[in-house]
Order: C-alpha cells, then structure tokens, then sequence
C-alpha cells in the first residue's frame, strides 16, 4: 500500500502528455478494465 500511495505522488507530477502516452501504450482502445474485475462498466 505505501509503495502504491509514493508510486501515485509520482505520477501526479507527471505532464498529461506523457500519462495518456503511457495509458494509450497498455490500452489503446481505451477499454473499461473494471469490467474485468467484477464491477460494473461506466460507460
């Protein structure tokens, strides 16, 4: 949990850019992967 809370301040400083990049790179539909963990679709 502490190393995922330190992981998620990283992240925050990040520019936009290059977090939907990396986003788009393990996702590039876009796809709802909470549907795949049991909850319900947002969209």
């Amino acid at each position: 949990m502490e190393h995922a809370i330190l992981r998620e301040k990283q992240m925050k400083k990040w520019r936009r850019a290059w977090k939907l990049d990396l986003i788009e790179q393990a996702n590039p539909n876009w796809e709802d992967l909470a549907v795949d963990l049991g909850f319900a679709s947002l969209g």
